[in-house]
């Protein structure tokens, strides 16, 4: 009970963090910025607060098909999109390299995941969309300027963290025979990218 207040806390402080920061993209005119992101400081205070709330999160949905697979597929997509970025970017090689390998790993995880769905006989079918919370993760990304290898590199900590827990959680715990799995093969490889990127420059 405890955890699911905490996340409710988390959660509402986004939102608020959010708001703020559509405020202060608003001009003179009164209307919103196009440009998302424009507060540094906000937009590391909403990455920072999403961290427990991906956590919470996972440990979670971890626990059922329909969380776990939607919460992967989720997960694939955000880290293909910011790999995308840190290729295009990213201010150093580190960065830029292993964006690059997030590109192709969690394309080949996402397409794992698809393909497992298609024999493990679950009624479930994954998103083809961000969230709003991964989806702010990328805008934060876009406004991040110069700042960009660190704030991809504390994002990159941050979702490995919770797509680990992700996987462990449904290994342990999930109903589906091939995708807990699916989980429990997956989970190294989610390992070795977090220990990729905690040597992240930033």
């Amino acid at each position: 009970m405890k955890r699911i207040l905490m996340s409710a806390a988390a959660l509402a402080a986004v939102a608020s963090l959010a708001a703020c920061n559509r405020a202060d993209n608003t001009g003179a005119e009164g209307s919103v910025s196009d440009t998302p992101g424009q507060n540094p400081a906000v937009n590391a205070a909403q990455d920072a607060m999403s961290a427990p709330v991906g956590e919470t999160s996972a440990a979670t949905l971890g626990r059922t098909t329909d969380g776990f697979v939607t919460s992967a597929a989720i997960g694939d997509m955000y880290e293909i999109e910011a790999g995308k970025m840190a290729q295009q970017m990213g201010k150093s090689d580190a960065v830029k390299t292993f964006g690059g390998q997030m590109v192709k790993d969690h394309t080949a995880t996402s397409a794992k995941l698809k393909a497992t769905l298609g024999t493990a006989g679950a009624d479930v079918t994954p998103p083809t969309t961000l969230d709003e919370r991964r989806q702010g993760m990328i805008d934060n990304l876009k406004s991040a300027g110069d700042n960009f290898d660190s704030v991809y590199a504390a994002q990159q900590k941050a979702a490995h963290d919770e797509m680990l827990t992700l996987m462990k959680t449904y290994a342990d715990n999930g109903d589906n025979a091939a995708l807990k799995a699916l989980a429990a093969e997956t989970a190294p490889k989610v390992q070795m990218h977090l220990d990729m990127a905690n040597k992240l420059p930033g």
